[in-house]
């Protein structure tokens, strides 16, 4: 295959773990130095490589600089771009846990929810475009001014309320705020320029690229258990052993049974005194860095 996908990368806060996803992923981003905004990826799908702000992202490849990127769906709403939406990957800055874009206001304000607002309230946001759709929407006349951070520090002198994104909350709640509204969810998500996923060497490309991420994603936090269970201790071990699918079974020439399972890493350490209890031995656990279905 020649290479025939350009890509833009995040940079920022979802940058270390798009670093860290695609080195599971065996797609390595090189680069000369962490300011670099130009980068390599040793694959033969791949031709460009860019790290640039994911508020930029969608308009890069809606526009055709790109063929595909990585950006939130809070920015692909905000700039209300047109992509083709390869899938979300579920991971963030801090978690696995979506971003979330909300409304909050001062703790001690006596507004419970948006419809409590007045008229003319003023409100703070890094994402002005969603920000007015959402107001006009409720029939709210908002006075929306662009943040460019820092929208918490701004109630109640500067602003009645903001929107902005959490991941878990802790950051509005050590200011004082409360949430009165969820605007949006938001993963990270693989988007593409049209043209691009209309061409079939760039979406065929595309998907196999998405096959190697969205497995290696959903291999986070599972482990594979192997372990060796004589005849009259199958069932009993069977029921112990939870599985994201059914287990492998494979009878053993010298009597008795080899079984395989993946499962829960938070479980490990449970599972396994378990299983030997249930009559299960030769019990070998392994990592995993890809399942693909």
């Amino acid at each position: 295959m020649t290479h025939v996908l350009r890509i833009v990368l995040p940079k920022g806060s979802l940058e270390k773990a798009t670093f860290e996803l695609f080195e599971a992923a065996d797609l390595t981003i090189r680069r000369s130095s962490s300011v670099d905004y130009k980068a390599t990826i040793d694959d033969p799908r791949i031709i460009d490589v860019r790290i640039l702000r994911p508020q930029e992202i969608p308009q890069y490849v809606a526009e055709g600089l790109f063929d595909i990127g990585i950006t939130g769906r809070d920015w692909v709403e905000e700039t209300q771009s047109d992509v083709e939406s390869l899938g979300e990957l579920k991971y963030s800055k801090a978690t696995s846990d979506p971003v979330k874009v909300v409304v909050a206001v001062a703790g001690d304000s006596p507004a419970q929810s948006v419809a409590d607002l007045p008229h003319g309230v003023r409100v703070s946001s890094e994402y002005p475009s969603l920000t007015e759709r959402y107001f006009a929407q409720r029939g709210i006349k908002a006075d929306v001014r662009l943040s460019y951070g820092a929208s918490e520090a701004k109630i109640p002198d500067i602003a009645d309320c903001i929107v902005d994104i959490t991941e878990t909350g802790r950051a509005l709640r050590a200011a004082g705020l409360r949430v009165i509204d969820t605007m949006l969810v938001s993963y990270t998500e693989m988007i593409a320029n049209k043209d691009s996923y209309a061409d079939p060497a760039k979406r065929h490309a595309m998907g196999q690229l998405m096959t190697l991420l969205l497995g290696t994603l959903d291999a986070r936090g599972k482990v594979l258990v192997k372990l060796n269970v004589g005849s009259d201790d199958l069932q009993k071990v069977l029921s112990v052993l939870p599985s994201a699918k059914s287990p492998t079974i494979s009878e053993l020439a010298g009597g008795g049974f080899a079984v395989e399972s993946v499962v829960e890493k938070r479980t490990i350490n449970t599972l396994i005194p378990a299983l030997k209890d249930a009559g299960a031995s030769d019990l070998l656990e392994m990592p995993i860095s890809k399942i693909v279905a």
